[in-house]
């Protein structure tokens, strides 16, 4: 299987390269991507000899051609190389694990070619969910959800009729029990601090807000075709249990495992069989006691506001996500409050009411006026 790794200098690649190292005679690395790491592409170049690699924000550079090509590598340049790679003739799978709203484009390519395309990237859902799923049912691809809570929804998933609900768990982050008026001094450093599982900066923050589980929640109507409604989420510090499934008859089934993401990308690459991911069995013994409790809405508003984005449809949720890009890079820059994230998204939904998602342009339209309108907040509230 030929295998495209978009965003591989990440978390998200780097587990994947893990496991798609494991089993040689399964996966041949054939691109791998960066936005603008090269010294960091060079080194997994170096190690998994692709055929391709791209730097998406870099413009052409001859030395570094020559220095990919010692690797036995073609390096190509600019965003369009991204959707190019993923719909080649010659891939057979795509993990969309570039974050936030820069990888929608590659991921819609690949699903538009009919790839089996390994979904980390939860805001190409988010943004452009009835355009992704209408693209996927027409060309044949084969969304596998790589995101833990999703994967394991997948994984229990088996009458969709019979669903009661679906749960998604959260661990809370870093402050779940912190004291409320102690948030407003909140540092990068703190929120990025999350108690179980090694991310990235921005994921990091969102999962401190809880919009990370708000995104989710937009994610998860989209792939399981489910109301609102019908998707909980409860906090489980302890990120043993991904996710459940409620059936109609009482039912409540559940994936478990330790908190790694090989896990579910191990799941995904050999779906429908099942491979070595790498990753330490569960003991449950060890992990002694799972506990569970409902979200707190005034700790966690972004929770509250995803569900409304929801609930509004057309552009909303691509709406919701612009602002918290945005709001969550003022923060991480010290421009912005932990506590205004919220408060940010909030007035650019007021301000930027959804409408029609029928095509990119129109939800790329949204995804910029919400930009302007979340920079004007920001730079309000720092004046």
């Amino acid at each position: 299987m030929n295998l495209v790794v978009l965003g591989a200098t990440g978390s998200i690649g780097a587990s994947t390269l893990d496991v798609a190292a494991r089993h040689p005679e399964r996966y041949r690395v054939f691109a791998l991507t960066a936005h603008g790491s090269a010294d960091q592409l060079a080194r997994l170049c170096r190690r998994h000899r692709p055929r391709y690699a791209v730097l998406s924000s870099a413009a052409e550079n001859a030395e570094l051609r020559r220095a990919f090509a010692e690797f036995g590598t073609e390096l190509v340049f600019g965003a369009g190389a991204l959707e190019a790679l993923a719909a080649h003739g010659e891939t057979d799978a795509v993990m969309a694990g570039i974050v936030g709203a820069a990888g929608l484009a590659s991921t819609l390519a690949a699903v538009r070619a009919g790839k089996r395309v390994l979904l980390a990237n939860k805001e190409a859902l988010v943004m452009a969910g009835p355009l992704v799923m209408r693209a996927a049912r027409e060309s044949g691809a084969q969304l596998l959800p790589v995101d833990s809570e999703h994967n394991a929804v997948f994984q229990c998933f088996s009458d969709a009729k019979a669903v009661r609900k679906v749960v998604l768990t959260a661990s809370g982050g870093p402050f779940r029990a912190a004291a409320l008026d102690s948030l407003k001094s909140v540092t990068p450093e703190q929120a990025c601090a999350h108690p179980n599982w090694v991310m990235g900066r921005k994921i990091s923050v969102d999962s401190a807000t809880m919009m990370n589980k708000g995104l989710e929640v937009i994610e998860a109507s989209f792939l399981f075709g489910l109301p609102p409604e019908k998707i909980e989420v409860l906090i489980h510090p302890q990120s043993i249990v991904h996710s459940l499934v409620e059936y109609a008859d009482g039912s409540v089934i559940a994936q478990l495992s330790n908190p790694d993401m090989r896990v579910p990308i191990a799941h995904a690459l050999a779906y429908p069989e099942r491979i070595d991911s790498g990753v330490a069995p569960l003991d449950l013994a060890a992990a002694r006691n799972l506990s569970f409790e409902r979200p707190d809405f005034a700790r966690f508003p972004c929770l509250g506001l995803a569900y409304d984005a929801l609930a509004r449809g057309g552009t909303a949720p691509a709406v919701l996500n612009a602002a918290n890009e945005v709001a969550v890079e003022a923060f991480l820059a010290g421009r912005l409050a932990f506590t205004g994230i919220a408060g940010v998204i909030a007035e650019t939904l007021m301000a930027v009411p959804p409408s029609a998602a029928d095509n990119l342009e129109q939800i790329m339209e949204a995804d910029a006026r919400a930009r302007s309108q979340a920079d004007q907040r920001v730079l309000a509230l720092a004046a």
